[in-house]
């Protein structure tokens, strides 16, 4: 084997960075398990606010030692293995920011009927088509004002710098895209640091590119309807009079002297052990602020609890110094809990309150970050908000040091004006959401409205406290138009079903493999292991989550993995057969392998990745894993197989007691001799047949599509005892107002799935609360039950531990991705078939059976609805289609790669229907075994998998016997009565 030692190089460098990264996952686990005995009382139950207590003390204190770098806790969480909001409950949010106001606002007193009719009509085209907000209003506003130019509308005081009247439309286009995008970006920012502030653990926050939406994954968050107040809360952006330290020193001592004064009494009357309980308290006490139920933080995630015992002074004189107070980061939480307690707090002056700088700092080389506290003079309402700003911009001073000039409009000249008069030689602090984010001194009096801020910014900060200033600008309002809540005792049984169908899948591959292949048999499976080992590895390595699609794609790849080992253990038994000796027949067998193996991946390669340009949500977790299961499969199978080979035949040669075969696969093993190229004809007219009959089911039940691609609500209802779907649904109907309900059970008769299209025209938090209130009052009424906000139900009471919302604008737009992956995966497919068999038919025959194997799909999902099985076409369907298309192409390519050996061993007068007949025969053995142990797994997934993937498994069983039989009896066929004439014309001339 040649580059032997690149490859060992490669994989151990692999498997160790794989362990490096898992260790992180284990870590952590253990941290956790440590929190929840802690906080377990003796029954067995575990009390929240303990448990966070201690999670919350080692937030940033070093947890795991590699003697050459620590990590805190707080970097092992962000490093480890992220579960999906499907297995561990949490939830999902998109955001959209509204355009409209922007832009009025941007207009001013300038709007007239077709301005707003524009808006209008560019909404509604926005939802139809993939332009952007902008395109369609300015497209519309043309139509209807075609002589009047965009400056007219836009051309004001508030933007006489940047536009006149006199400025081409295109300038003035670009202007409003420019401070639409901008909008975006300031909301992604504001909403960025709000979640960062509430602590949540691995949030992932994203904004979508070309688009005005902003994807939101909260792990954990169990208080839906705070995330929601949270998201969609307006912008606070406040200029704030800050008392000088010499001012406040006095009340900072006396706060010292009281937290003394009661932290003395405390140890006294209770002993140290109290201070576990203190802090208990104080955790209890801000959970109304919190994301969680019960959550200790309302602050910072790098809050910690430790308080030494042998304090004489209070955690806020720690920061004390001649400039200012700063405090470490691991002192913030003393100090927050110094300043949560009410008792302490009482002593200081009515308009004091104390605020955290935003961004941290460092002052010296040792990585240690500080944070300024500043104390403000607190008032019912600020003197100045960000209302009055019209422009800021990052701009330079008169040394050509980055600065933030800004400015206000007349009303806000005024205030400000008389503020800064009044704070001469003062700081005027400049808050948003209760955080400062600079604090300048003023040196004169400005009067006109127009600031220039200086400090010691670099252009990125001074870009950043530009975009912060503008926040108040301009109101761009945010709405959910998907969202999806998932209970933690709902992602536990996800989670552990997902697990169950991975283990035994992986099991009884496993033992297939032994009894078949033998001692081969054992290398595949120290290659799967080593896949699998890789996936998990890399997935940690990249920060992506493992979701329940991204477990189904590990079955898949565990299926998929076994194909390739197939291929070259199948290649080294027919060497053997034909008289080659161990060394050479293993020589052949993986270099005649390679290019077959190879192109199968690649076209699945190609699948995986329109999967993820075009998905949204779930499915992009599935792609990843696809595609990261496809690189590993083929480097464990590939290489680690061949180097493991490779060690066990260097000692003993052609005497080295390697087999590949049982008695078990020499009886299967015959040589087969079947006329498929015959029995073309019969193929056609039996899947045509099929395929009239599926689509003949369709044309009766209908598509049946799920809220992805038609937009809805949907409620996971559980019940203490089974209730009938059909008679519910028709209670449900009354308080909808007659609008369509559907529903159906869930995995078993105690659960329900309740969709609905009511009021789905309306995104706002609101309807959400009134669609939801509906089927919870349709529900009490039907069944006599109270809903309870918990996560398990009772005799008396049902829950909702998971609802989900499409808005129609999102559906639209799955729709679309669903459309183009599967487009774009066909022609990719047909493109590279074509490059490489260096023929059209190849490419056109392998187009035709993959549409083949869709329609089958598709006709196989309408004939289970028409029997009651229920199925929604939703976006795991798709992915479920491309699987299809991908595996189908696998065996395709397996065969067309067998046919152009065979066509070019072939002699002289050798017709093509016997050469193709010998191609198909001679990789029998390799479809029927990759076939019977994909289609072992996806069993294991559909009967254990979970009512989740219960579709998702169907199709892809369904879809992956169908592309065994096209590959055989379709596509093959097809390339030759496509290429007929010049088949025969060939095949005369060489007569």
């Amino acid at each position: 084997m040649n580059n032997r030692g690149f490859i060992l190089f490669i994989a151990v460098l692999v498997t160790v960075f794989s362990l490096f990264d898992l260790s992180f996952s284990w870590v952590s686990r253990n941290i956790q398990s440590q929190a929840d005995e802690y906080a377990m009382d003796s029954e067995g139950h575990v009390d929240y606010f303990k448990k966070q207590a201690y999670i919350d003390s080692l937030w940033k204190t070093p947890v795991y030692d590699l003697g050459f770098r620590s990590y805190t806790y707080e970097e092992v969480k962000n490093k480890e293995l992220a579960l999906g909001l499907d297995l561990q409950g949490g939830m999902s949010v998109t955001l959209e920011v509204s355009p409209v106001e922007v832009v009025k606002a941007m207009a001013g007193a300038n709007v007239d009927d077709n301005f707003l009719a524009a808006l209008a009509e560019a909404e509604t085209l926005t939802r139809e088509n993939r332009e952007t907000f902008t395109n369609n209003f300015f497209t519309s506003l043309k139509e209807k004002n075609e002589n009047v130019p965009f400056a007219t509308y836009f051309a004001s005081s508030a933007n006489k710098n940047r536009i006149s009247f006199n400025s081409p439309d295109k300038a003035v286009q670009d202007l409003v895209e420019s401070e639409v995008d901008g909008a975006v970006e300031r909301a992604f920012e504001i909403i960025r640091t709000r979640i960062d502030k509430f602590g949540v653990t691995q949030p992932n926050i994203q904004r979508l590119q070309g688009t005005n939406r902003i994807a939101i994954e909260l792990p954990g968050v169990d208080n839906p309807q705070r995330v929601r107040n949270l998201l969609q809360g307006v912008a606070k952006l406040e200029f704030l009079e800050v008392w000088t330290l010499q001012e406040a020193q006095p009340y900072i001592f006396q706060l010292n002297q009281e937290w003394v004064k009661q932290e003395k009494a405390r140890k006294a009357l209770a002993g140290d052990v109290a201070a576990t309980e203190t802090t208990t308290d104080a955790a209890k006490s801000s959970s109304e602020n919190s994301l969680f139920e019960g959550d200790s933080t309302d602050v910072a995630a790098n809050d910690s609890t430790a308080t030494p015992e042998d304090e004489l002074y209070s955690p806020i004189m720690k920061g004390f110094s001649p400039y200012g107070l700063v405090f470490a980061d691991t002192d913030t939480a003393s100090v927050n809990k110094m300043l949560r307690d009410k008792e302490v707090m009482s002593i200081a002056p009515s308009n004091m309150k104390f605020l955290w700088g935003h961004k941290p700092f460092q002052t010296n080389d040792q990585g240690v970050e500080f944070y300024n506290l500043y104390v403000i003079k607190k008032e019912r309402e600020a003197k100045l908000t960000g209302e009055v700003i019209t422009d800021a911009i990052q701009s330079y001073d008169q040394k050509n040091q980055p600065a933030v000039s800004m400015v206000m409009n007349v009303e806000g000249a005024k205030k400000w004006k008389k503020m800064t008069g009044q704070n001469l030689g003062r700081q005027i602090a400049i808050a948003l959401d209760n955080e400062v984010y600079t604090a300048p001194n003023v040196q004169s009096e400005i009067d006109g409205g127009r600031s220039e801020i200086t400090g010691n910014f670099d252009v990125a900060e001074a870009k950043d406290l530009a975009n912060i200033l503008k926040a108040g600008k301009l109101p761009a309002p945010t709405k959910i138009i998907e969202e999806v809540v998932v209970g933690p005792s709902l992602g536990k049984v996800a989670q552990s079903e997902g697990i169950n169908s991975v283990l035994l899948g992986l099991g009884l591959v496993i033992l297939f493999m032994v009894i078949y292949y033998s001692k081969g048999g054992l290398i595949a499976n120290a290659a799967l292991g080593l896949n699998i080992f890789f996936i998990f590895g890399i997935l940690a390595e990249l920060g992506a989550a493992l979701t329940l699609p991204g477990i189904a794609g590990i079955v898949l790849t565990i299926g998929m993995s076994i194909d390739a080992n197939v291929l070259i253990f199948e290649r080294i038994r027919e060497e053997q057969r034909n008289g080659k000796s161990l060394l050479t027949s293993i020589s052949n067998g993986y270099d005649r392998a390679f290019w077959t193996i190879f192109d199968a991946n690649l076209t699945t390669l190609v699948t995986g990745g329109f999967l993820y340009y075009f998905g949204l949500g779930p499915i992009k977790g599935f792609a990843v894993t696809l595609m990261i299961g496809i690189v590993c499969s083929f480097f464990s199978a590939v290489f680690i197989s061949r180097l493991i080979v490779s060690q066990i035949v260097k000692s003993k040669g052609e005497n080295a007691k390697l087999n590949f075969e049982t008695g078990l696969s020499k009886k299967l093993a015959g040589k087969m001799n079947v006329d498929f190229m015959g029995k073309r004809k019969v193929a056609y007219i039996f899947s045509a047949a099929i395929i009239a009959i599926g689509l003949g089911s369709l044309a009766t039940t209908g598509l049946n599509l799920g809220v992805d691609f038609t937009g809805g609500r949907t409620y996971i209802v559980s019940f203490d005892q089974a209730v009938v779907p059909s008679k519910l649904q028709g209670a449900l109907v009354k308080n909808v107002e007659g609008k369509p309900v559907e529903v159906k059970t869930y995995g078993n008769d105690n659960t329900l799935k309740i969709t609905t299209a009511y009021l789905i025209d309306n995104e706002s938090s609101e309807t959400d609360a009134k669609v939801q209130s509906a089927i919870v009052t349709g529900i009490e009424s039907f069944t006599g039950l109270k809903y309870a906000d918990k996560q398990n139900p009772s005799a008396t009471t049902f829950v909702i531990p998971s609802t989900s919302k499409v808005g129609a604008s999102i559906a639209n737009d799955i729709t679309d991705g669903a459309e183009e992956a599967v487009l774009f995966s066909l022609l990719g497919i047909f493109l590279y078939i074509w490059v490489r068999f260096r023929q059209w038919n190849f490419g056109a025959g392998a187009i035709m059976a993959l549409l083949h194997d869709t329609l089958v799909v598709f006709g196989a999902f309408g004939i289970a609805n028409l029997l009651g099985a229920g199925f929604e076409l939703d976006q795991v369907f798709i992915a479920a289609v491309l699987t299809v298309i991908g595996y189908s192409i696998n065996d395709t390519v397996v065969v067309f790669d067998r046919v152009r050996e065979e066509q070019e061993n072939a002699t002289v007068g050798t017709k093509m229907m016997d050469v193709m007949n010998k191609a198909i025969n001679g990789t029998m053995n390799r479809t029927i075994i990759t076939s019977f142990t994909t289609l072992l797994v996806i069993l294991v997934l559909l009967i254990f998998g979970g009512e989740a993937l219960r579709g998702f498994s169907f199709s892809l069983f369904i879809g992956i016997m169908i592309g065994t039989y096209s590959s055989i009896f379709i596509a093959a066929p097809l390339v030759y009565d496509t290429s007929k004439k010049r088949i025969e014309k060939e095949e005369k001339a060489n007569a």
